[in-house]
């Protein structure tokens, strides 16, 4: 996505603020992402009330995880007179009734100043459905850079494994040393998400690098396989020879983010959003000891990257979208992206990218960072483009959490998974 970047001419947009007391008493009921790689930016909206005289009412905070559970039960109930949600290119094929096309509401010059396969992920069926927040997701390597400094460390390492200890380049190297490092339940090796789309995500990843699919292009289910035994078991070995946490099963972004702060955790793979904070000593004990490597490979040679973005979106049931669309191009303008990627996470606008890489020339660190998930991001792949994502990582992610826990074999839990998701693709018409 951000090879297009260069293609495309930005230049500030000053339609987000519009005229002076242009929403006067108007009142906008949002629904949002929380969590601390989203709040900073949540505090500019002061502003935006200020200068259109409209009001914003927060209703709801919560993970994406929890949000796709409300939007489907307001869909369900009718309940969708609310206005500004926060949305996810994994998630937007679901809702196509329930959100409005921004493109009616939002000038194409602003449009044209986002990088354009993200303003393309972000439409269906020719509605725009959403503009893109500076949170591009892509995961790269955090780990401490201390771990391989010792060099009683590295010569015990060698003589058990055969080679050289040095920040991993692939997946079985991060598994060697995962397990070389974790010392339970003081210090774990690596972590990982382990519940909802967060560990089904990190699967599809893996299965990708190790040469397979998740699904054929007719989707019906292709992770039963080699290459989806191999993945999948990467995941089990980790967990039984103590090298994650014990509750990892359970754990979504934020348990991994303040985990990797907290110091216990050796290896990382995680969002950009969390750059700034794993290197703030006000808030990370390991500040100053962090470093950032692109994505490891798989035994296909295929490194691992799967991505999205977080946007905001209108819904069709808003009494005043114009009020609404303003709010939402307000929180994707440039000031709005320049404060967010100040923390770490990927702009979706050109110049604001341009902005960061130049802004990161006297920073060591930030550079260390914005390298590392350049190159990730250059090989970085969507979900696949389907409206029952959400719907099949909930059929598979209980089966691999299974095999993890060791309740089933990994054969047992992919058979089981793909016979549900299969049933599911049928029942739904997809074939």
């Amino acid at each position: 996505m951000l090879a297009t970047a260069a293609a495309v001419t930005a230049v500030v947009s000053v339609s987000s603020i519009g005229q002076a007391a242009e929403f006067d008493g108007v009142t906008i009921e949002a629904k949002l992402i929380g969590g601390q790689q989203y709040e900073a930016l949540y505090a500019r909206i002061p502003e935006w009330e200020a200068a259109t005289g409209a009001k914003v009412n927060i209703i709801s905070k919560k993970n994406h995880f929890e949000l796709d559970k409300e939007f489907k039960s307001d869909i369900a109930a009718g309940t969708t007179d609310w206005c500004v949600g926060s949305n996810h290119s994994s998630f937007a094929s679901q809702y196509s009734a329930l959100y409005t096309d921004l493109g009616d509401l939002v000038s194409k010059d602003t449009v044209a100043e986002f990088v354009q396969a993200n303003i393309k992920a972000a439409t269906f069926d020719g509605k725009l459905v959403m503009l893109p927040r500076a949170q591009f997701d892509v995961s790269a390597l955090y780990y401490q850079k201390d771990l391989y400094e010792d060099a009683e460390k590295a010569a015990a390492f060698e003589d058990k494994y055969g080679y050289p200890l040095a920040v991993p380049e692939t997946w079985a190297q991060v598994k060697d040393q995962a397990i070389f490092f974790a010392d339970p339940p003081n210090f774990y090796g690596t972590q990982y998400a382990g519940k909802d789309e967060a560990i089904v995500g990190r699967y599809y990843e893996m299965v990708v690098a190790e040469g397979g699919k998740l699904f054929n292009d007719d989707f019906s289910p292709a992770f039963n396989s080699e290459e989806g035994k191999r993945a999948l078991q990467w995941f089990v070995d980790l967990y039984d020879a103590g090298a994650v946490p014990a509750g990892t099963t359970n754990y979504l972004w934020d348990d991994l983010g303040n985990g990797f702060a907290s110091g216990t955790i050796g290896l990382n793979l995680d969002w950009p959003g969390w750059a700034g904070f794993f290197n703030d000593p006000s808030a990370s004990k390991v500040a100053g000891n962090v470093g950032v490597a692109p994505a490891p490979k798989g035994s296909a040679g295929v490194r691992t990257g799967w991505s999205g973005f977080h946007g905001f979106s209108v819904t069709e049931d808003c009494e005043n979208k114009e009020a609404a669309a303003s709010l939402v191009d307000f929180l994707t303008n440039e000031d709005s992206q320049k404060l967010e990627s100040a923390a770490g996470p990927l702009p979706s606008r050109t110049a604001v990218w341009d902005y960061v890489s130049e802004q990161a020339k006297g920073d060591p660190y930030r550079s260390e960072v914005l390298a590392a998930f350049k190159e990730t991001a250059a090989t970085a792949f969507a979900v696949p483009p389907t409206p029952l994502w959400v719907e099949t990582t909930n059929i598979i992610y209980p089966e691999l959490q299974a095999a993890i826990l060791g309740d089933k074999t990994v054969d047992e839990a992919l058979a089981d998974a793909q016979d549900s998701v299969d049933e599911l693709m049928q029942e739904e018409g997809v074939y």
